[in-house]
């Protein structure tokens, strides 16, 4: 079968571990079943996993991608749920101290077919392309348990979402404006934040920009670059939901600013199966879907991640197989 998948490692150069070309079927352990993938989509992690974090030589070569739609082994239109779990494990899926993506120990989901646990497949909304489909696993299900877990915000609170144009950060400004949220953005240029004010942004700023009032949650997946501005940004008692690091994981500390504002810090890691259906469930009921920024043929994928890792991309990049 065809796959996109990473034959070695490179901090400076990823895509230069990145190859495309014909692989083996993927094994199917007891309890799992084989996708025939319609539609995949890219985000940072596969990025990471060509510079070689997460995925050690030993593991190589490695077929990459968390997210998928496709079709079922009886035929139904199914999305795949990206994490994996320990079998053991019995609490809240996120929180599973074993768990892996797709594209960690399990072949991922850039190829024509992929080997899923039959207890991470979620119905697909007849509503919903394949494409579409395909970007929820990661991004927006990461950007809806930050919003309505994580964050634990209401209709009409205010929300600050950092890095208007990547794949999380879009969904939350979609999702938030759904649901009944303020929320307002940054974005390193115009066409972005004017991206974000399309998709629902009330009101949209220069990274680091000072904003007219303090808001009640931030949505940041940036890292270094934001940590600053998005605590200042909190009212007291607000909360800082962190889901990212691409500019850098060692932000200043700013450790008074935390105590005596008693701001929250915030980890969030993808979201439960639950909360995937929950999603589909809102993007039903709202009509919100997905912005694909474009879609490559997976002969072409390599054209996909050049576009993630040059920051020229608005939304998601989609990959399928024909």
């Amino acid at each position: 079968m065809l796959a996109a998948y990473a034959k070695s490692a490179s901090a400076d150069d990823p895509l230069s571990a990145l190859s495309v070309g014909e692989l083996d079927d993927p094994e199917i352990p007891e309890g799992w079943a084989t996708i025939e993938v319609r539609a995949a989509s890219l985000n940072h992690h596969d990025i990471w996993a060509l510079r070689g974090v997460g995925l050690p030589a030993e593991r190589l070569p490695m077929t990459l991608g968390t997210d998928a739609a496709g079709i079922g082994p009886d035929g139904e239109e199914v999305i795949v749920h990206g994490l994996i779990n320990d079998p053991a494990w019995r609490g809240r899926e996120t929180e599973d101290p074993r768990r892996t993506l797709f594209s960690e120990l399990h072949p991922g989901t850039l190829a024509e077919k992929v080997a899923v646990p039959v207890e991470n497949l979620v119905p697909k909304p007849p509503e919903l392309s394949f494409e579409e489909a395909s970007c929820l696993p990661t991004a927006w299900l990461t950007a809806y348990s930050m919003l309505f877990f994580r964050a634990a915000v209401e209709p009409g609170q205010l929300v600050l979402v950092q890095g208007a144009a990547g794949g999380v950060a879009s969904a939350a400004i979609a999702l938030g404006s759904a649901a009944g949220l303020r929320v307002w953005a940054t974005g390193r240029s115009e066409a972005k934040r004017l991206f974000a004010s399309k998709l629902g942004a009330e009101a949209t700023f220069e990274p680091g920009g000072r904003l007219p009032e303090r808001v009640d949650a931030v949505i940041d997946t940036v890292g270094a670059d934001t940590w600053g501005h998005s605590l200042r940004s909190l009212r007291p008692g607000g909360r800082l939901i962190v889901a990212g690091s691409t500019t850098g994981a060692e932000p200043p500390a700013e450790i008074t600013r935390l105590f005596f504002k008693e701001l929250a810090v915030i980890g969030s890691s993808m979201g439960t199966k639950q909360e995937l259906i929950q999603l589909c469930r809102l993007l039903e009921a709202t009509g919100v879907r997905p912005v694909v920024d474009r879609t490559v043929p997976l002969s072409s994928a390599r054209d996909g991640f050049a576009a993630l890792l040059g920051g020229e991309v608005m939304g998601k990049v989609v990959v399928v197989p024909h």
